[in-house]
């Protein structure tokens, strides 16, 4: 599956949201840290625009992610991916059809290994690697799981970029509007 763009830019304010709005070479955006009151005419907008949106469900103020928020999400606000470290989100999102993106932290060696068992299981779409300026780590992740990895977390260049995509990551996540 492919994302459609290397850059996902990702919006944390509503200032953000509007310049992604405007951005013709942005097909695609994240919404981080909103507010579940905002999410229903942010993804209109964001629709009408001809945009896809992904939403980070595990930073959206005012939600909580059990399976009747989940159900809510993906049944009324009908995003076109959903993004999460928890596995309940994966697995609704899965169950609704909407591209899955399992958010896996670098923390020590324990946390990798107990986070790729579970993406074993729940098979998400995608897995987000952060931080996501560890090219070897991406790279092992991705040999590991067959799945494509986004990098992001900490991309402050376009270095960053470059090194991620080098090392096999399908798209680099950054909420850093210098490098959209």
């Amino acid at each position: 599956m492919d994302l459609g763009q290397r850059i996902l830019p990702a919006a944390r304010n509503e200032r953000d949201f509007d310049e992604l709005l405007q951005r013709e070479d942005m097909k695609m955006m994240v919404l981080l840290e909103t507010r579940i009151a905002q999410l229903p005419s942010q993804i209109k907008y964001a629709k009408k625009a001809g945009k896809k949106v992904f939403l980070h469900v595990d930073l959206i103020q005012g939600l909580k992610t059990d399976d009747a928020g989940m159900d809510f999400v993906c049944q009324r606000l009908k995003p076109d991916g959903v993004i999460s470290t928890r596995t309940n989100v994966i697995n609704a999102a899965k169950k609704y059809k909407i591209t899955a993106v399992q958010r896996l932290f670098l923390i020590d060696g324990h946390a990798l290994n107990h986070n790729l068992s579970l993406i074993k299981k729940t098979q998400p779409d995608y897995i987000e690697v952060l931080p996501g300026l560890i090219p070897h780590m991406i790279k092992e992740v991705a040999e590991n799981t067959r799945i494509p990895v986004i990098a992001g977390g900490l991309i402050r260049s376009s270095e960053h970029i470059e090194a991620a995509l080098e090392a096999g990551a399908t798209a680099v996540s950054t909420s850093k509007k210098s490098l959209w």
